[in-house]
């Protein structure tokens, strides 16, 4: 029987690093408990070997060493016990007037007027449980103008700028930065030059994309995605204080005159993008921060909520995860509702110099939230950590945030799941636009007609005719419109 004789794998051309990865690199990672990441250095092909060298020359080690560091020591350490909000700290709807209503809208109005606000879209997701791998904000939820997230939120953008402009003898501009990341920056970039800015002019837009950190194990080591990439993953919605710093864009909003900036998620089909009344509110009460905030449903709702860090301390958001079950069914005895009630939709307010003084003191800080998750590895698929911060971390470093009740079938329609899950769905959404746009028709002294049950349909009010379901009279009063259909005037 011939004998088998197998050679020895022949090691990979060594290309233009030679037979070792660069010393000076080789220290950098060491220095920093990472050389792992070169492990299977003597395997990888010339090509290879330059995209590694590449992929670590990219990382600032030292500062996603301060992270991980910093965010491992912090897990255990006690938070401060949490108390309900102080009832001062929360316009809610039943106590406000006609009149504060009027004030803060006409307020909001002269500062947007004068160029005071921009506003920051977060919106680096796609649509992966939607069923689409598009940005999220391209997603339509099937209304009868077929409009996008986006093109909604735009309309309302320019809407507010022809009211605004109704109050002064300018042309007011809104500018709107929109966070992407990686996976949706080049789609996002692309749907709004096929669609021609939707109405907008170009140069008041302003895409930006996110950060992303490595994924680390346990102990704080990178996990690498394949021989030659260390996996990596968004650093979270709270990733854009590090981002608007890091590309100046805190700078061009002061070299353009804001003074404050209204931020949200792109997910929110019935979302007041720089809404008058909460600017004008926001001004009223002379705080850094504000939120809009709405009555959790019933007490098991897996939302997170705002509290007050210890007794006179700052208020912040604690994730439903974290509390326990008789901290989400404990009465008020005087008011017989939830004590812990006020819901995160991530709707918010900022000044600039917050927001500057903010993004510094959280780069300082470097504590990440961490999710342990399954991470696309060299090993298949790797038990790992990913590091994230919260668009609401910053409250706890506000000196003074106020917190501003809305009606959930006013202000907040999340499309997150896909149709046939039980909440949160494209269907859900549409049907709560449809209901309210159909009220607004109704109080204008229009009618409707219907082929299908009313609560089943309803008439979309396009947003370049109303923004909040004002000035729809002369449009209304009188017709009568079939449902399903838009009206846009």
């Amino acid at each position: 029987m011939a004998e088998i004789v197998v050679a020895p794998r022949a090691p990979a051309p060594a290309g233009r690093w030679g037979a070792a990865p660069p010393q000076e690199l080789v220290e950098r990672l060491k220095d920093y408990g990472q050389e792992g990441a070169f492990a299977l250095w003597d395997e990888l092909a010339p090509e290879e070997r330059d995209f590694l060298v590449r992929d670590i020359e990219s990382l600032d080690l030292a500062r996603i060493d301060r992270i991980v560091r910093c965010s491992l020591r912090s897990q255990g350490v006690p938070l401060p016990a949490v108390e309900p909000v102080p009832e001062s700290s929360v316009s809610t709807v039943e106590d406000r007037t006609p009149e504060d209503k009027q004030r803060w809208w006409k307020r909001g109005l002269k500062a947007i007027s004068e160029g005071k606000l921009a506003v920051v879209l977060l919106a680096g997701g796609q649509g992966t449980r939607l069923g689409s791998s598009d940005p999220k904000g391209c997603f339509s939820i099937g209304l009868p103008s077929g409009k996008s997230l986006f093109q909604l939120q735009a309309e309302r953008i320019l809407c507010i700028q022809k009211l605004a402009a109704q109050s002064t003898d300018g042309t007011p501009q809104i500018h709107w930065y929109i966070m992407t990341s990686p996976f949706t920056d080049e789609a996002t970039r692309k749907f709004f030059e096929s669609h021609r800015y939707f109405g907008l002019e170009p140069d008041q837009v302003t895409f930006f994309q996110q950060g992303t950190i490595p994924c680390v194990s346990a102990d704080g080591r990178f996990i690498m995605e394949t021989p030659y990439k260390v996996a990596r993953a968004p650093d979270g919605n709270g990733g854009v204080y590090a981002a608007l710093k890091s590309q100046r864009l805190l700078d061009d909003m002061a070299g353009r005159g804001v003074k404050y900036v209204d931020c949200y998620g792109v997910d929110n089909v019935l979302v007041r993008v720089a809404d008058p009344t909460f600017l004008g509110y926001f001004i009223d009460k002379g705080v850094s921060a504000a939120a809009k905030v709405v009555r959790k449903a019933y007490p098991q709702e897996k939302v997170g909520v705002f509290v007050q860090r210890g007794r006179g301390g700052p208020l912040s958001v604690v994730e439903y995860s974290e509390m326990d079950a008789a901290m989400t069914t404990e009465i008020n005895q005087g008011t017989g509702r939830l004590r812990y009630c006020w819901s995160n939709v991530c709707l918010h307010m900022f000044t600039l110099d917050f927001l500057n003084q903010v993004t510094n003191s959280l780069e300082k800080d470097s504590i990440y939230h961490l999710a342990e998750k399954k991470i696309p590895s060299i090993h298949g698929y790797t038990a790992g950590l990913k590091l994230e911060q919260f668009i609401f971390d910053v409250f706890t470093y506000s000196p003074s945030t106020a917190l501003f009740e809305i009606l959930r079938e006013e202000e907040f329609a999340p499309v997150k799941n896909a149709n046939g899950a039980t909440y949160d769905t494209p269907d859900s959404a549409r049907l709560m636009l449809l209901r309210l746009h159909s009220r607004w028709v109704v109080a204008a002294g229009g009618f409707l007609t219907h082929s299908v049950p009313l609560y089943m349909t309803g008439v979309e009010v396009s947003p370049l005719s109303s923004y909040a379901g004002e000035n729809l009279e002369a449009i209304c009063r009188g017709r009568t419109f079939h449902a399903p259909s838009e009206i846009s005037f």
